[in-house]
């Protein structure tokens, strides 16, 4: 593939970001963008597979012949949250300004799935790989969502090392925070609040609330600090005569490569006297070892590594991963996002340059 032909996958990958801005995603309605990302990419020659709004496929480019061959995996996301308000222009219509590209998803993670795109596509003609290159583009990320990329991974085959398109601002993340979400559930007994009687569930939740807010880990990552916990909800009582006999809140942890998530729910079950109930073990931190290969490669190049505080779809992959991708993630969610054209252009070349003469 000549210089000339990588220029026009970044012309395209422009077109492609506008069309898919265009096309509304948000989470569980991803249907149409899957399908137009499929057919750009299969006017490459590609044989796309498909299961629920998930698309993927893998280059024929590599050394068949070759022992122990690894594969890497590209992936991102085509889904996005819901607009917020005080847009001052149609989150689904792109703008261009002049360097600037307007539109929900644009920066999260429109850019990076259109670069990781031509990313691959150029892999793919440019010379005999000594890996396989496999390309996801997956739903339901922003939401956590079982029919994302959970429910492709046992389809993808042996994966060695993936390489997840977030806006990073090309930075590699060889750590990332995970997330455990927690119910609280305190229990007392009802009675008339005239008559001083019964056990009242809002101060068991409430003591135990103040303990939580008072406690601290003791592992400190050195990339990724201590882990973070946060009561983010409450409710109970139901009329302002009865002792309330139930009381809920939800506790909110973001975690580090320190503690299983296993043993931090086993943590705050022995520090509070409400019952603890998880909603999900799936999303784990996630940690490369410094001196993996693809790390090396990044420094090499130029680029920094650092460890990030927001949760992806690293979170539920059991092989090495880093995250790497256009934008910035302060713009994610917020209205007005945006990403810039030159973000995107420069963007392709990096992961070029990272993954072109690539070893293990």
């Amino acid at each position: 593939m000549s210089v000339v032909k990588l220029k026009v996958l970044k012309e395209e990958a422009i077109k492609l970001l506008i069309q898919i801005i265009n096309t509304p995603s948000l989470s569980k309605k991803e249907k149409k963008v899957s399908y137009l990302i499929e057919n750009y990419i299969s006017k490459y020659g590609f044989n796309i597979k498909r299961k629920f709004n998930n698309i993927w496929t893998e280059s024929t480019n590599y050394n068949k012949k070759k022992e122990n061959l690894r594969t890497i995996l590209l992936n991102s996301h085509h889904d996005t949250v819901k607009p917020g308000k005080n847009w001052e222009t149609d989150p689904f219509t792109a703008i261009q300004k002049e360097d600037k590209l307007i539109g929900l998803g644009s920066n999260d993670a429109g850019a990076s799935v259109v670069t990781l795109i031509s990313t691959f596509i150029y892999l793919s003609h440019f010379c005999v790989l000594p890996y396989k290159l496999v390309l996801s583009i997956t739903a339901e990320e922003e939401i956590s969502g079982s029919l994302g990329v959970r429910s492709i991974l046992p389809e993808l085959g042996s994966i060695d090392l993936g390489i997840i398109g977030e806006p990073t601002k090309m930075k590699v993340a060889i750590a990332e925070k995970g997330l455990i979400i927690l119910d609280g559930i305190s229990e007392g007994e009802t009675a008339h609040s005239a008559s001083n009687k019964g056990v009242n569930a809002i101060y068991i939740a409430t003591k135990d609330i103040e303990c939580l807010r008072n406690f601290q880990f003791d592992r400190k990552s050195k990339l990724l600090g201590f882990p973070i916990l946060t009561v983010t909800q409450i409710k109970g009582g139901i009329q302002h005569n009865v002792i309330p006999d139930f009381c809920s809140f939800v506790i909110d942890i973001r975690t580090n490569e320190l503690y299983s998530n296993e043993e931090l729910i086993e943590i705050i079950k022995r520090k509070i006297r409400s019952k603890i109930k998880p909603r999900s073990f799936h999303f784990h931190s996630s940690f490369i070892n410094p001196i993996h290969p693809i790390v090396l490669k990044a420094k090499i190049i130029g680029i920094k590594t650092y460890g990030s505080p927001t949760l992806s779809d690293q979170s539920v992959m059991p092989f090495p991963t880093i995250k790497m991708g256009v934008g910035d993630s302060i713009r994610s969610h917020t209205p007005n996002e945006y990403v810039l054209i030159s973000e995107i252009i420069d963007g392709i070349d990096i992961y070029i340059r990272l993954l072109k003469d690539f070893q293990f």
